[in-house]
């Protein structure tokens, strides 16, 4: 037989042998779909989102020896208009993208993700930071630090770190660490002067009963964040308090707030009340708020929300009230 016959066969017995399993890998697509009707704080009619809708691809790949590829990327969108969040001043994948490694090292990402804190704060909210109407986090938490000033096209951004690298631990004896920070340092715009790196680092502890957290976080323009805040479940029932203050860079500006929370579940009903008191300079402002979610099924919940803001001068005080439907896919 021929050499190049030799060669046919060995190639054909190459192809015909086993390959090589192929690497694990796994890609979803998931997200929130909120709608509802609500009367705003100014007195005004509104239809759309009162919780944030998001839209997010996400996945990972086995790279072997416990290592994992990771990737997400999210968006954010308004369902009443159907334009991403704030089109125009916010990027596209505002909510996430990064790409990371995770191992039983943890967890290390990099791209644009909610700082250390931003990403653990809102368990110790019964709205999870999450609703326009009666969170009193969404109004009273971080008041004067913005995670950036000017990552958003020029305008602040309170909760993502942009150009960041973001570190979560694995849970050592119910502790975590969490942290994140910019190699960048912060750009100013028309300016062109550039001022100083941000990043946070948060401490958190998770039990059945008792869970707790305490973080700082200072923003590259020297704007500074402490918050602790505790949650305590006990049968249907949770009980959480939280203390936050913020203070602005180089000035006596700066606000204190204190939160409570509860939460308790009916069969499909879970009740929701929340008081918050926040002083600032000479004014003290005060939220309270109520709510109830009825879960249709693991995914679809129904939801009635009110809040009323009471503030010492009377600028933005008003009742909000509304009902809405959220679907999770």
């Amino acid at each position: 037989m021929r050499r190049s016959h030799w060669l046919s066969i060995g190639c054909l017995t190459a192809l015909l042998s086993p390959l090589p399993a192929a690497a694990q890998s796994h890609v979803s697509i998931n997200g929130l779909v909120d709608g509802g009707i609500y009367r705003g704080f100014d007195g005004t009619a509104q239809a759309g989102t009162i919780q944030r809708s998001n839209l997010a691809i996400a996945g990972w790949e086995d790279l072997g020896g416990g290592l994992k590829a990771t990737f997400r990327l999210s968006a954010r969108f308004d369902i009443d208009t159907g334009r991403m969040e704030d089109q125009g001043s916010k990027p596209f994948w505002h909510d996430e993208s990064t790409v990371g490694l995770q191992g039983g090292f943890g967890h290390l990402r990099m791209g644009r993700a909610l700082s250390a804190m931003w990403s653990q704060d809102w368990k110790f909210d019964p709205w999870a930071n999450f609703n326009r109407i009666s969170s009193p986090a969404w109004y009273q938490w971080h008041y004067l630090t913005p995670t950036d000033r000017y990552s958003n096209n020029g305008a602040a951004e309170y909760g993502r770190m942009a150009n960041g690298i973001f570190y979560d631990s694995p849970t050592f004896g119910g502790f975590t660490l969490h942290l994140s920070a910019s190699p960048e340092r912060t750009q100013v715009p028309v300016t062109l002067r550039s001022e100083g790196r941000g990043y946070s680092a948060s401490l958190n502890y998770d039990s059945d009963s008792l869970s707790g957290m305490l973080a700082f976080e200072r923003n590259g323009s020297g704007d500074k964040d402490t918050f602790a805040a505790a949650k305590y479940r006990f049968g249907a029932a949770a009980v959480m308090a939280a203390w936050d203050y913020s203070r602005v860079a180089q000035t006596a500006l700066s606000a204190k707030a204190v939160t409570l929370g509860a939460t308790y579940q009916v069969g499909a009903t879970t009740l929701k009340a929340g008081y918050g008191r926040q002083t600032m300079q000479e004014q003290t402002n005060h939220f309270y708020s109520l709510g109830a979610d009825y879960a249709l099924s693991k995914r679809s919940t129904l939801y009635a929300s009110i809040g009323r803001k009471s503030y010492e001068y009377g600028v933005d005080s008003g009742t909000s009230f509304g009902v809405g439907m959220a679907h999770a896919f």
